[in-house]
């Protein structure tokens, strides 16, 4: 039987000549213009209590290109376009699987320029990638090898708000394998004064990396502020140089949270989390900032994803669970636990920390419903809110 890898994407820079650049820049004005019709197309049906699929924006692409007013989505290759529509699909299906809010349509400004190419549109020979319609490869920036003999099945480009390139290249990756498995297990719970603690009593610092930059990016924006509202030279050089700074301090809240999601994932097999709910979170406008700068979400994506890589479980425990209240020596529940209580001292004689504890009670929550709930995993919260965690009821026996 052959073996089956996982598929991995290795997103490097690169720097296009003109010509490269313009032709991608047209590209995602045709892919956003194709996603914002076919959008549309899908929502009056709507209105209709009728449903298009993607078969049926395919053959509206068909008629769209043979009309005069978008006969330039000719000029551009048609996979992006006919992928966009796939995208599309597959927010349709997210929306009426509960997962998803319905799709928005997307903004010139505002919106990911990107672009996705299959292996029909692109030619990838002796590491150097060229893309349907030029004529010369991209210059790419090989930050780190691709596996040995890896082919691409699909390549996404992208430019982001700073104005780097970028391209993603999915491939499988041999090199990701269960790791062997271990008999230790962690709780961990995240926080704005320390970024994690675990139940092992240690504390993680929280690189507060927004805050580092808080001046520069204050500047950039003050001077965007200033600048004339339009699409002028002047506001857009701004506006990418503010974009500069959002980008240096995503790098590298996004490097920390990979070597730290990483090195969990390897020394434990099994790790509790609590189910935080942080778009409700970023509502508080006294904490949406750290909240924002702690990225807990981030957090969770890689921890998961990481996990089911390598053989691992991440357990979610009830946002409603008293973690913090709960004394983990004997279990005593206290009534309140303002937050400003850092430590505190349990009528059984226990003095706690507070991060510390929570990770504990946490882990032994964990733990519980990993016994009584065989095959438990987590679940995304649905958009009505409901509990990240679905908990099996143990069946009696007879």
């Amino acid at each position: 039987m052959k073996a089956t890898h996982v598929k991995r994407a290795f997103k490097y820079r690169f720097y296009p000549t003109d010509e490269q650049a313009a032709e991608l820049s047209r590209t995602f004005g045709c892919v956003r213009k194709v996603y914002n019709l076919a959008l549309a197309a899908r929502t009056e049906a709507w209105t209709r209590q009728e449903r298009v699929n993607y078969n049926q924006t395919s053959a509206m692409l068909t008629v769209w290109k043979k009309t005069e007013e978008l006969a330039y989505l000719n000029e551009v290759s048609s996979v992006p376009l006919q992928q966009t529509l796939r995208h599309l699909q597959t927010a349709f299906t997210n929306f009426f699987g509960r997962r998803a809010k319905y799709p928005r349509f997307k903004s010139r400004k505002k919106s990911r320029k990107s672009a996705e190419y299959t292996t029909s549109a692109f030619r990838f020979r002796d590491g150097k990638l060229t893309l349907a319609k030029m004529a010369e490869p991209l210059d790419i920036v090989w930050s780190r090898p691709l596996p040995e003999g890896a082919s691409p099945s699909t390549v996404t480009v992208s430019q982001d708000a700073a104005g780097r390139w970028c391209v993603s290249m999915l491939v499988e990756d041999p090199m990701v394998q269960p790791l062997p498995a271990v008999g230790t297990a962690v709780g961990v719970d995240v926080g704005l004064d320390h970024l994690l603690a675990l139940s092992t009593g240690e504390k993680v610092a929280n690189p507060r990396h927004e805050r580092r930059d808080r001046a520069r990016l204050a500047r950039a924006q003050r001077e965007l502020s200033r600048k004339a509202r339009g699409d002028g030279a002047n506001r857009r050089k701004a506006r990418q140089k503010a974009a500069k700074v959002y980008a240096r301090i995503a790098d590298r809240r996004r490097d920390h949270l990979h070597k730290l999601t990483t090195r969990l994932v390897r020394e434990n097999q099994t790790v509790v989390i609590e189910d935080l709910t942080v778009r409700n979170m970023v509502k508080n406008h006294t904490l949406a900032r750290a909240v924002s700068d702690a990225v807990w979400a981030d957090f969770r994506s890689m921890l998961e994803y990481k996990a089911r890589w390598y053989g691992r479980e991440v357990i979610a425990v009830d946002r409603w669970f008293p973690s913090s209240r709960l004394c983990s020596v004997c279990g005593t529940l206290q009534d309140k636990m303002p937050l400003n209580v850092r430590t505190w001292t349990c009528d059984c004689g226990t003095t706690h920390d507070r991060d510390v504890n929570a990770a504990k009670n946490l882990l032994a929550a964990g733990l519980a419903v990993s016994v009584w709930g065989a095959g438990v995993r987590p679940q995304r919260s649905s958009p009505g809110g409901q509990s990240a965690l679905k908990q099996k009821t143990p069946r009696r026996e007879p």
